[in-house]
């Protein structure tokens, strides 16, 4: 057959295909909440559950139930199960009232909450899949990180392979290790053994290698096994570490006398994903040629994160600095205002100085800290890169992506990956940083949110808010070995702002700090300072309360609102500085400015190096500054405070400490403090206090 008309091979339905969303209702757990929403151990935590219709139509009439069940999230064992629900139709798009489930005593640990909503007579089959939803749930004093820690002298170890510690010295390679115990590996064939107590594809070492002779570091690598097999090797390098000298300022050479700050870390990503009850070693092997301590390891399993939207984030063109600063240039010069941020895909981004950020507020997005990462030249030290912003760039998100510096000293000024001045609203989420100066220094900010990061073997500060930096929440961060304060409040006015209040630090870990506190508070009021723990500070307190202004314009303790520091748990603390001075595991210290409005409550200080609690005045000539007043302890456990048997034994050993001679030149503490429900025990000297200047009333 031959077509005869080519003219009628088309035709179009005078009816129009259209296509939209089903015809159904769609319940879903709009959100989840408890009350407190930071709950300690022994809290009666509330919980509720509100459902929204998120379909095209009503739902039904009658009762939507509602299911809530926590679980631990190791075992998965089911803790509590609480059950509700919802009466009456509820309007497309509407939600519901909350519905309160009940209560559950808080007790510390890593929790699941699954919520599971009735599904709804007029909800589709294809609508119900989001009925049942899950998050996770945290109680406890510290971070709540997505790794789990591995401490060496834990694992299994052999071929040679001995632990060391503990002891508390500085330089030593069981003084400056988590818990002051480590493994060496110093023989072939020498090995420690970990079993993975979940899924895991990464692998972060902290390790201690020697220094090169002339102070500038060496290379090397270890070997990586995993059940048995080997895997990988990983890289190592001690150019990060290994300062000495001079304790207030040390430096590269090892002339300069006794070393301190010898650990760095390392990490990895495997190529596939390790089981759990896997074993993972790390191994000396002939062809690693060092000598290598291991003090702990972190696993994770990550994926990387999705662009958000890649209609409204640009992309970076390339790896190199100018490509990322011209995809900010992009976001900010968009007229059309469709463009509202910058995705940076997983990759290596090669930074020398700092981006800048302004003109309006921009997501910076990355795809994790484990694929998106920027690093400093290799070929310098001290390269100044980070992030600068303005005010005309307020409610700014920077989020999941890492920074690596080669910082090799300290250099106050430069250094710090997020240096902020006169900025709000601004969120720092899930970022990674290591060898840097600061992670973060803030002055004058307001309302700004930094959470779920990861700050690492610094030089200085891991977070400082600073000159009236308000209403800033700074939550489930946690810091290793940073060389000052790990989480720092300083009230001083010397570059803006006035007063430094309202300000919620929570969650927080600090661990290893070797040079100064892991939580410092200097000034201020109606700041908090709840679910925190210190560990293993090297030189100094754990905990830092001074009103001294490092000769600096400050304003000192307000009266009211107080300043409140609860549900602390203070671990290994405490060393010696300045010469000779010694320090505790909470320190308190009436200097240059007014004392006063300190509220301590629900603090456990656990074997702390010399004492656990001092109190110290400052004197200038023969005359103090400040007193100690208006400061209150509730529910203080102090265990553990035995001597020391070091130069500074005739200090130590002491539970609380009035302080009648801290240095030369000083004189005794001048104030008073109240505490109430004190326990000390396992303690050589309950309460120290040769003063007449100083009062400690204690109340059953």
């Amino acid at each position: 057959m031959i077509e005869q008309n080519e003219n009628n091979n088309s035709y179009t339905n005078p009816s129009p295909l259209v296509v939209g969303a089903v015809q159904s209702s769609d319940l879903i757990a709009s959100s989840v909440s408890w009350s407190p929403s930071n709950p300690s151990a022994g809290n009666a935590v509330n919980f509720s559950v509100t459902v929204k219709n998120q379909g095209t139509i009503a739902s039904a009439s009658g009762a939507h139930s509602i299911k809530l069940t926590l679980s631990d999230a190791t075992t998965g064992a089911v803790i509590t199960t609480m059950t509700g629900s919802v009466n009456g139709v509820i309007a497309s798009g509407a939600s519901a009232a909350p519905v309160n489930l009940g209560s559950w005593t808080a007790a510390n640990g890593k929790y699941t909450l699954k919520t599971e909503i009735g599904a709804d007579a007029n909800e589709l089959p294809a609508k119900q899949a989001n009925n049942v939803s899950t998050q996770s749930f945290f109680v406890g004093r510290g971070a709540n990180m997505p790794y789990d820690m591995y401490e060496a002298e834990d694992g299994t170890i052999g071929g040679g392979a001995a632990i060391v510690g503990p002891n508390r010295n500085i330089g030593d390679i069981a003084g400056e290790a988590s818990g002051r115990k480590a493994v060496t590996l110093n023989t072939t064939g020498s090995y420690v053994q970990f079993t993975t107590k979940a899924s895991t594809n990464t692998l972060v070492v902290r390790y201690s290698i020697p220094d090169a002779p002339g102070g500038d570091g060496m290379n090397s690598t270890l070997n990586v096994y995993v059940n048995g097999v080997f895997t990988k090797t990983i890289d190592l390098t001690s150019k990060y570490a290994w300062l000495y000298g001079s304790e207030t300022n040390p430096g590269n050479s090892p002339s300069a006398g006794s070393p301190r700050h010898i650990y760095d870390e390392a990490n990895l990503m495997f190529d596939s994903t390790i089981p759990k009850g896997s074993t993972i070693k790390l191994q000396k092997d002939a062809s690693n040629t060092s000598q290598y301590a291991i003090d702990f390891i972190n696993l994770e399993q990550v994926a990387p994160i999705a662009n958000p939207d890649p209609a409204k984030y640009a992309v970076p063109a390339g790896f190199t600095h100018q490509d990322v600063q011209n995809a900010l240039d992009k976001v900010r010069m968009d007229t059309t205002g469709n463009l509202v941020g910058v995705y940076l895909p997983a990759g290596t981004y090669q930074t020398s100085n700092k981006f800048q950020v302004y003109g309006k507020a921009i997501k910076i997005i990355g795809a994790g800290p484990w694929y998106t990462r920027f690093v400093a030249p290799s070929s310098q030290t001290n390269t100044d890169i980070g992030f600068s912003a303005s005010s005309s760039a307020n409610g700014s998100t920077f989020a999941n992506f890492a920074y690596f510096g080669n910082y090799t000293s300290r250099s106050d000024g430069p250094g710090k990956v997020f240096d902020f001045s006169n900025v709000a609203n601004m969120t720092i989420d899930n970022i990674w940083v290591e060898h840097q100066v600061c992670m973060y220094w803030g002055a004058n900010t307001d309302y700004m949110t930094i959470k779920n990061s990861r700050i690492r073997d610094l030089f200085a500060d891991g977070i400082n808010m600073t000159n009236g930096s308000t209403n800033n929440l700074v939550s489930n961060n946690e810091a290793r070995a940073t060389g000052d304060d790990s989480f720092a409040l300083f009230s001083a006015i010397d570059a803006g702002g006035a007063d430094e209040k309202d300000n919620v630090f929570e969650n927080l870990t600090s661990m290893l700090t070797w040079r100064a506190a892991g939580l410092a508070v200097y000034g201020g009021y109606g700041n908090t300072f709840r679910n925190i723990y210190i560990a293993d500070t090297l030189c100094y307190s754990g905990v830092t309360i001074s009103s001294l202004d490092f000769g600096y314009p400050m304003n000192g303790f307000g009266a009211s609102p107080t300043t409140n520091l609860e549900n602390i748990s203070i671990v290994r603390a405490g060393g010696h500085f300045w010469d000779k001075q010694t320090f505790p595991a909470m320190w308190l210290f009436s200097a240059s400015k007014v004392f006063q409005g300190i509220r301590v409550s629900d603090v456990d200080i656990i074997d702390p190096t010399y004492h656990g609690i001092m109190f110290q005045t400052n004197y200038v000539g023969n005359s103090p500054q400040n007193p100690i007043k208006d400061t209150i302890f509730t529910n203080i456990t102090i265990s553990g405070a035995q001597k020391s048997g070091d130069a500074f034994d005739a200090k130590s050993g002491v539970g609380i400490w009035a302080n009648e001679l801290p240095e030369p030149g000083q004189g005794p503490a001048v104030g008073s403090v109240t505490f109430n429900n004190l326990k000390i025990s396992n303690t050589v000297t309950p309460i120290k206090n040769n003063t007449s200047t100083f009062t400690i009333n204690v109340n059953p």
